[in-house]
């Protein structure tokens, strides 16, 4: 992403220091016209011989780009590009290294600001750099050609005006001969005027000759210059719709698995709007030629010349159709995982709205959810044959119609819908072990808008990225299974929705380090994606896994092995296992994990072999394999016997932190290998309250504590899970319950989403708890 494109990302008080970088003698207004050639330009120090033409390179780029604010709202920035070149030329034309230096460190500082803000060095992309400079160059380029074929048709036009003057004149001259010849005897006189006018019109037939081909030739070149401009103009839109904005949608559907966006949409939208001011004035250059063309004279017209200006006519309306419908996108996308009756937001936009002027006549857009049946079809019919049917929908949403507005700010024609809700869902019926957290369907967003005065009427619309329905929070584990692996693994072009059955490793053990980055803030390593490997596949072969990380790398995962089928021994999936560990972390284990005091992602096994070699009470932190979302303490006994702690839930940490937790148990006392607890878990321990509550009560403190065997006699602290080594100990306040199924078939039945919809919104999060409570 270029600098400048991250810096209009800053929050409002990194955007202060930004701006008060820049004053008089390099407005902020130049910085931001010309963000990519001055990136371009001075990023890389060039030698000083280099950067003496650089001011009028400046001015140069300066002075064309205000020829390119055409419109009303831009006339301010205009004029300030202006004052800028004539103040460069006035002060540093004798001294260009100068600006060119003082240029460079405006930039270094707006660097500095941006790294500070984002905590992330930033890296330029020369070939990302070039790339756009390139194309704001063809933009430019194709501009003065536009501009250059208006002239043309100026004087095209002025010489058929003088050609007909002429051509007027001379059969007024001939008809003055025939009115001589019919009127009487010739006399001398007569004849001596006769001789003389036939001069005249032979001198104007000869002059006329030479301005047909002049007119001719002029309006075959012209022709061949729109043609140029239409077949560039093609090009560039391919790139900025093809390339650039494809491209933006597929950051902002990887965005949903955690990805940070590197594309910017309000620089898509500044290319696309010099592309429709660029299609629409060539759409107009065409049609004013067709008019000239069919109000002259027979003799000026030329044979085919109707046909191609009636075909490029064509050419340019298509071009016009595709920006239109293409840049109809969906800004802020509605949540992939969406609950009934629960509210949700979706914001649409029109990135050439402003510039075509579509806002003078305010477009409303509907918006219905369909199944991804309906939207194959939608896509196939609107290939086939233009508008198809108005697709079935497969749901009802409130507050599902809006009109789009026009912020003269930022140019952005858009509607934000900010109270829709799913009332119902009809599901399609379901093959095999398909459940409905499987089924994937989408939001369509339609318009229709009016280009021209009513000149031109485009039929938009556009597809959401796919959403699963749920009607109970515990469906929501499997709902973003479906949709992480469709961020993840859809190809591009895709037919709705389609996506792979089965992925190499490495591409799953980066989509799961990507989501757990983004959810917790601290990133996996290669010895983490290693036991989720492991952990994955003892589904196929517990005993032949591959030692070689090149061969596990080059494994597939199935579909079904991800999220469908049972860990050896357990009740619940890999995903589901993964999926309650980023919870857990996400909610309350996060600092620990940033600060790399939680192993987590250890084997049972390996975790005792480590102990076993440590001192009495070393311990360490490790993600529970027989609980979902469960943290486990395992430590050194006396007589190196090796002891794991029942594994703390959400439930257990919602009403004591695992910091406190490790303080209120003594027989802990270094984390693994030889560090003291309080010097690295310290700064996380809950101050204790010295005063009474203001109603007078004093506050009881839950403590965590081992049973009372623990001291006399370990050997009876044996796990209640028959696959366990080592020993589980309870904490003596509170008895976890062996866990429920956390997924079963009555819940991806029609019956199980009926009785739901009749259930209390609170009756999700109702639990019941049971153990002692130790208070101190």
């Amino acid at each position: 992403m270029a600098l400048w494109a991250r810096a209009q990302q800053l929050p409002q008080e990194s955007l202060q220091k930004v701006r008060a970088i820049y004053g008089e003698h390099f407005p902020i207004e130049v910085r931001h016209c010309l963000a990519t050639w001055i990136e371009n330009r001075i990023w890389t120090q060039e030698p000083e011989e280099q950067q003496r033409f650089f001011v009028e390179e400046l001015v140069q780029e300066l002075q064309t780009h205000a020829e390119l604010m055409l419109s009303p709202e831009l006339f301010v920035t205009k004029m300030k590009l202006i004052e800028a070149s004539n103040l460069f030329r006035r002060q540093y034309s004798h001294a260009p290294h100068e600006l060119y230096t003082y240029m460079r460190r405006c930039l270094a500082l707006e660097m500095d600001v941006i790294q500070n803000a984002m905590g992330a060095p930033y890296i330029a992309q020369p070939q990302t750099e070039r790339k756009y400079s390139e194309l704001i160059t063809g933009l430019q380029t194709v501009r003065q050609k536009v501009n250059m074929a208006t002239e043309e048709i100026r004087s095209l036009q002025a010489n058929i005006e003088s050609f007909s003057l002429q051509y007027h004149e001379c059969l007024k001259n001939k008809g003055h001969i025939n009115y001589i010849q019919q009127s009487g005897p010739l006399t001398a006189e007569r004849r001596e005027l006769e001789a003389c006018l036939r001069v005249q019109v032979e001198e104007m037939e000869r002059k006329l000759n030479a301005s047909v081909a002049q007119i001719n030739q002029g309006q075959m070149e012209l022709v061949d210059h729109m043609k140029e401009n239409i077949s560039t103009l093609r090009q560039l839109q391919s790139q900025v719709l093809d390339e650039e904005l494809i491209k933006w949608k597929r950051e902002q559907q990887l965005s949903g698995n955690g990805v940070p966006m590197q594309s910017n949409l309000n620089t898509i939208q500044e290319w696309c709007e010099l592309l429709a001011d660029l299609i629409w004035s060539t759409r107009q250059q065409v049609n004013n030629v067709a008019r000239i063309n069919s109000k002259t004279i027979v003799e000026l017209r030329q044979p085919h010349l109707v046909e191609m200006l009636d075909d490029m006519s064509k050419q340019v309306t298509s071009l016009l159709s595709t920006l239109v419908t293409s840049t109809f996108v969906i800004e802020k996308q509605p949540p992939q995982v969406m609950k009934t009756n629960t509210r949700f937001t979706a914001t649409v936009r029109l990135l050439v709205g402003g510039q075509l002027n579509v806002h003078m006549t305010p477009p409303r857009v509907t918006v219905v959810i369909i199944s991804e049946q309906q939207a194959q079809l939608l896509l196939k019919s609107d290939t086939q044959s233009g508008r198809g049917k108005q697709p079935v929908e497969c749901g009802d949403i409130l507050n599902n119609s809006g009109c789009m507005e026009y912020q003269p700010t930022n140019r952005q024609l858009s509607v934000s819908f900010r109270n829709m809700q799913l009332r119902k869902i009809k599901r399609a019926e379901k093959k095999g072990t398909e459940s409905v957290m499987d089924e994937k369907l989408t939001l369509l967003f339609q318009s229709e808008f009016n280009v021209g005065g009513g000149e031109l009427v485009f039929q938009v619309w556009t597809l959401s990225l796919p959403v699963v329905v749920i009607v109970h929070g515990n469906q929501e584990p499997h709902g973003w299974a479906t949709v992480t692996w469709d961020n993840a693994f859809s190809p591009p072009g895709r037919v709705p929705f389609a996506v792979p059955d089965k992925v190499t490793w490495i591409q799953l053990a980066e989509t799961l380090r990507i989501k757990f980055c983004s959810a917790t803030g601290g990133d996996l390593s290669e010895d983490n994606l290693r036991f989720l490997g492991e952990k994955i596949f003892s589904l196929c072969s517990r005993s032949n896994l591959p030692i070689n990380p090149m061969e596990l790398n080059g494994m597939t995962v199935s579909w079904t092995q991800f999220c469908k089928d049972a860990l050896p021994e357990r009740n619940f999936t890999f995903w589901e296992w993964f999926y309650m560990v980023v919870k857990v972390t996400r909610d309350y284990l996060r600092t620990l994990w940033c600060d790399r005091l939680i192993m987590g992602f250890i084997q049972k096994k390996q975790a005792e072999e480590m102990l076993g070699k440590c001192p009495p009470g070393t311990f360490l932190l490790r993600f529970s394999d027989s609980e979902l979302g469960g943290i486990t303490i395992a430590w050194t006994g006396e007589g190196n016997e090796v002891f794991s702690l029942q594994p703390f839930t959400s439930r257990d940490l919602m009403l004591r932190s695992l910091a406190d937790r490790i303080l209120d148990l003594t027989q802990l006392q270094f984390l693994y290998p030889n560090i003291a607890k309080d010097d690295v878990f310290s700064k996380y321990y809950t101050k204790p309250e010295n005063e009474m509550l203001k109603n007078g009560y004093v506050k009881p403190v839950l403590v965590t504590t081992l049973p009372p065997y623990m001291s006399s006699s370990p050997a009876y602290a044996h796990s209640p899970d028959s696959h366990r080594n080592t020993p589980s100990v309870h904490s003596s306040y509170f008895s976890a319950s062996t866990p429920a199924q956390t997924e079963s078939s009555f819940m991806d039945s029609e019956l199980f989403e009926q009785i739901r919809a009749f259930e209390p919104e609170g009756f999700d999060d109702f639990d019941y708890f049971g153990g002692n409570v130790a208070m101190k």
